[in-house]
């Protein structure tokens, strides 16, 4: 065996693992899928012919093994949610998408009744993100809420 050979059926079965996880195949699901598709019971017993006939199996159930090539470096990640000018950013949105608008006097109005901070801006960004999650929750809200509603009633039974 050639080392290039033993690289793609390394690949090929790391492939075809992912896939089973990805997939939520139990062990034997598993097992009975690689003996209707290979007549094998184990992954490591396959040929060339086999994993090629179980990853397009795989593939047909919905597995997606198109991705980065192997060598590639992984994308960078998004910025992490605490960060303070996007919470700023979000609070104000959410603010001028209400009804009726708000502006930032709201905001700091908020910030002192929640956290006794004079200005919004100067909260911490866990704060931050406890202002942008009452005004989600505020939204939601006025969103149930149609105009000319009246206030909500008893219920009378």
């Amino acid at each position: 065996m050639t080392a290039e050979f033993k690289d793609r059926r390394k690949a090929e079965l790391a492939r075809i693992h992912i896939a089973k996880a990805k997939l939520g195949m139990d062990d034997d699901t598993y097992r009975d899928m690689l003996w209707t598709v290979a007549r094998e019971r184990s992954a490591g017993d396959l040929d060339d012919a086999g994993r090629a006939r179980v990853l397009d199996h795989l593939r047909g159930l919905g597995f997606d093994d198109r991705g980065a090539p192997p060598n590639q470096a992984p994308r960078r990640m998004r910025k992490p949610p605490n960060d303070k000018s996007r919470l700023i950013w979000k609070a104000r949105e959410l603010c001028k998408n209400a009804t009726p608008p708000r502006d930032d006097k709201y905001l700091d109005a908020m910030a002192h009744n929640m956290f006794h901070v004079e200005q919004f801006i100067w909260c911490t960004p866990a704060q931050l993100h406890s202002i942008v999650a009452a005004l989600v929750i505020d939204a939601k809200r006025q969103a149930k809420k149609q105009p000319g509603d009246l206030p909500d009633e008893p219920q009378r039974a």
